[in-house]
């Protein structure tokens, strides 16, 4: 349970213990996908609407008579079949797409990922994280250099033990690289990356809010 740990000039410094009941699960990759699939639900906004033929204008009169004319009966030409009539099966805005997850399903969840990804080496420590003057530049040059000690490449995400804005505006507009807390990470937000940087104070902060004995 050992992940490899870099100062802030890429240098790898020691070796850091992880915390087992985090990082020491097994990779139940059925309750993963259960999760992040409930997790994107809840996100999803319910925007594409049709009308049915019940919501659609018109349609106060019939047509044409029954019989007589040759043509076929038609009572409405608010009908799916007629031109601006309503649509069948269409995408509706009061569809339910909310799915229930439990705390405790979320939390398995979030610790499989993360196991998953310290057994693929993808899980990097670091000693600290400065940025001066929250210079998108200094911020770009302070993670590859970790990236490129480290020989990793791909989409990264940063996890900090609390909230810097001045860190997030740093990283803001770099391409793949993305800066989370601790407490608000989960499941669908890991997955999505290749590698995971934390800062030492960010384990602490994940034992703290996320472990209860």
């Amino acid at each position: 349970m050992l992940a490899d740990t870099y100062n802030s000039e890429g240098k790898e410094t020691a070796k850091t213990q992880m915390p087992k009941e985090i990082f020491g699960r097994d990779v139940n990759v059925d309750l993963i996908r259960q999760v992040v699939y409930g997790i994107l639900s809840n996100k999803r906004q319910n925007i594409a609407h049709t009308k049915d033929r019940s919501e659609v204008s018109g349609g106060g009169r019939k047509p044409w008579k029954q019989k007589g004319t040759g043509r076929a009966r038609h009572g409405s030409n608010r009908s799916p079949l007629w031109r601006h009539g309503g649509v069948t099966f269409g995408p509706r805005n009061d569809k339910n797409y909310k799915k229930n997850l439990s705390p405790k399903i979320k939390k398995a969840a979030l610790f499989a990922v993360l196991s998953g990804k310290l057994k693929d080496n993808e899980v990097l420590i670091l000693d600290k994280l400065e940025i001066k003057d929250g210079k998108t530049k200094e911020a770009s040059k302070a993670i590859n250099t970790i990236l490129k000690a480290a020989k990793k490449t791909g989409s990264t995400l940063i996890v900090m033990p609390s909230n810097d804005k001045s860190i997030k505006l740093a990283f803001r507009n770099i391409k793949k690289i993305d800066v989370l807390t601790a407490k608000d990470l989960n499941a669908a937000d890991v997955v999505k990356y290749t590698n995971l940087v934390f800062l030492k104070e960010s384990i602490k902060e994940l034992e703290k809010l996320i472990i209860k004995k």
